[in-house]
């Protein structure tokens, strides 16, 4: 074999291991592009509203009503008295959440106040975390940014029934504040005056 021989057939070894690394290279798939995480949304999302509906079944009549509370405020029905501390819900455009840090008091046969419930209620979950009662339950429908209910005067004292009557502050026989002893309540019965004596009568003849 000739000098030029042997070049020729090494160049053609070279040039064919070339070819079969490129072969190679080009066959191995490019690395795929790293997925984007996931995006959390914000705490800053959550939505801060200053007032809470609720609602509530009088499980002996049957009836259900919806009433609604202002933060911090204390609205009575029946024989609880329903304070709610925060209410949360998110934007239109998120997934709901409406959740309220409430406590609940219930008045005692005996006319003491006794806290039978304080926790988180969730109004797409209502039978999570609803308060029940032996006559009452409660639970939380909604957060709210305004109310028809007038929001109470900073001025004056007294709790606001569930059906939006509201106590006179110049009665305090009527004033009940939701940290004071309630007062007893006079039954329809009790109310009753006593059968009055029959006046003395005078024989004339």
């Amino acid at each position: 074999m000739s000098f030029f021989n042997l070049i020729s057939t090494g160049g053609l070894a070279l040039a064919a291991s070339l070819a079969v690394s490129t072969v190679a290279f080009s066959a191995s798939p490019a690395p795929a592009p790293a997925a984007p995480a996931p995006t959390v949304p914000a705490g800053s999302d959550r939505i801060t509203n200053p007032v809470a509906e609720f609602a509530g079944i009088d499980k002996i009549t049957g009836r259900i009503i919806t009433f609604d509370v202002y933060i911090d405020e204390t609205v009575q029905f029946g024989a609880l008295q329903v304070t709610p501390r925060v209410c949360y819900s998110r934007p239109e455009n998120e997934e709901p959440k409406t959740d309220s840090f409430v406590e609940v008091d219930e008045i005692t046969l005996d006319r003491k106040i006794r806290r039978i419930f304080t926790g988180w209620m969730f109004a797409e979950s209502p039978g999570l975390n609803a308060v029940e009662h032996a006559v009452y339950d409660v639970w939380l429908k909604a957060c709210k940014q305004k109310s028809d209910v007038p929001a109470p005067d900073a001025g004056k004292s007294g709790a606001t029934k569930a059906d939006g009557a509201k106590t006179d502050a110049s009665k305090p026989a009527a004033t009940q504040s939701a940290s004071a002893k309630p007062k007893p309540t006079v039954s329809p019965d009790a109310a009753q005056p006593d059968d009055a004596a029959e006046p003395a009568t005078t024989d004339t003849n």
